[in-house]
C-alpha cells in the first residue's frame, strides 16, 4: 500500500480508477478508516471517476502520533494527497470531522477544487456538540475503544440499520478495535475539541458546494448546516430523508449517486447553487425535490416559514 510523507509521519492512501479522470477525494470521520469507502470507490470508479481515500493521522494504517494531532497536519496531509492527482478536476467530500478538514482545505486551497461536498458537518462548535465531544472523550478514556463504539453506534445510525446486526455487533466492532488505537483516538478527539470557528471564512469558498445533512442527525443538526448554506456563496443544502449522522454507512448507494450527479452537473456547467434547499430521493437515481415553499426547513415539523 502506498504512503505519503508529512514530516516524520507516513499517511496511508489508495488511488483507484482511470488516471486523468475527474477525481473524488473522500475524507474519513473521526473514528473511521479508508476501507469504509469501498462501496463509494466501486460506484464512483464505475462512473469513470478516479477515487482517492486515505487514513488521517491517528487512523488506520497511517502513523499515530503519541501526542496532540493538529487539524493543520490533517489539512497538510490532504494537500499532499491532492497533489498526487495531477492537474485534473478534483471534488472533495468529507463526513463529520472529515467534513471539517475538507472545509478547512477549501478555505486554504479552494483554487485546486472543482467542487466540495461537506456531509454531517459544522463550522461552529456549539455547546451541545462541545459537551457531547467531551463526554465521548471521557467514555474513551474510562472505557476504551469498545465503550466509545457502544456510545457512538446508536448516536450515528438508525434502528433499521442496527436491528439486522444486533447479534453480530461484536464482529462489527472488532474491526474498529483492530484499526483504531485508543491513545490516537484520544488525540484525535482533543484536536476536534480544540476547534476554532470557521464561519467568518466560509464566504471565501468560491467552488460549487453541495451540503448533505441527514434528516434525523442530532449530532450535527440542521442549524449547523444552515450556517454553511448561508455563508458559502455557491451552495445548496440537500436533506437526506430518514438519515442519521453516519448516513454514508447506511445509504452508500444513494450517497455515492448524489456525489456523482453533483460532479456531473458541475463538469457539464449545469450546477446552480443559489443557496437552495433540496430533499434527496429515498433511493439512488430518484429525483431531488425542492423543499416545499412556505415551510421552515429548520423545524422538525411542518411550520409555515416567514419571508425575509
Amino acid at each position: 500500500m502506498p504512503f505519503l510523507s508529512h514530516g516524520s509521519y507516513r499517511i496511508r492512501y489508495e488511488l483507484d480508477g482511470p488516471a486523468g479522470a475527474p477525481a473524488y477525494v473522500l475524507v474519513n470521520g473521526l473514528t473511521q478508516y479508508a476501507e469504509l469507502w469501498i462501496a463509494y470507490r466501486d460506484a464512483l470508479v464505475a462512473r469513470r471517476f478516479r477515487v482517492a481515500t486515505f487514513d488521517l493521522l491517528g487512523q488506520g494504517e497511517s502513523d499515530k502520533p503519541a501526542l496532540f494531532i493538529s487539524q493543520d497536519d490533517q489539512v497538510a496531509a490532504l494537500h499532499l494527497l491532492i497533489q498526487e492527482l495531477g492537474s485534473g478536476p478534483v471534488f472533495l467530500s468529507g463526513i463529520s470531522f472529515g467534513g471539517l478538514i475538507a472545509l478547512r482545505y477549501a478555505i486554504a486551497h479552494g483554487e485546486r477544487l472543482a467542487g466540495l461536498v461537506p456531509m454531517s458537518c459544522f463550522a461552529e462548535l456549539p455547546p451541545q456538540l462541545f459537551l457531547l465531544g467531551n463526554a465521548l472523550r471521557a467514555g474513551l478514556i474510562l472505557g476504551g475503544t469498545s465503550y466509545l463504539q457502544d456510545l457512538l453506534l446508536p448516536m450515528n445510525v438508525s434502528d433499521q440499520w442496527l436491528a439486522p446486526v444486533l447479534d453480530k455487533l461484536d464482529s462489527v466492532k472488532r474491526q474498529g478495535w483492530l484499526v483504531n488505537d485508543v491513545y490516537a483516538l484520544q488525540n484525535l478527539m482533543e484536536s476536534f475539541l480544540d476547534f476554532q470557528p470557521l464561519t467568518s471564512q466560509l464566504p471565501s469558498i468560491g467552488v460549487p458546494t453541495m451540503i448533505l445533512n441527514g434528516e434525523f442527525d442530532f449530532l450535527t443538526p440542521r442549524a449547523l448546516h444552515e450556517t454553511l448554506r448561508v455563508q458559502i456563496p455557491d451552495s445548496t443544502l440537500v436533506i437526506v430523508p430518514r438519515a442519521y449522522h453516519a448516513f454514508t454507512l447506511e445509504k452508500p448507494a444513494l450517497t455515492a449517486d448524489l456525489l456523482a450527479r453533483f460532479a456531473d452537473d458541475v463538469l457539464a456547467g449545469r450546477w446552480q447553487g443559489k443557496k437552495a434547499v433540496w430533499i434527496a430521493p429515498e433511493e439512488a437515481g430518484g429525483e431531488l425535490m425542492p423543499f416545499p415553499a412556505g415551510y421552515d426547513h429548520l423545524r422538525a415539523i411542518p411550520v409555515q416559514g416567514t419571508t425575509a
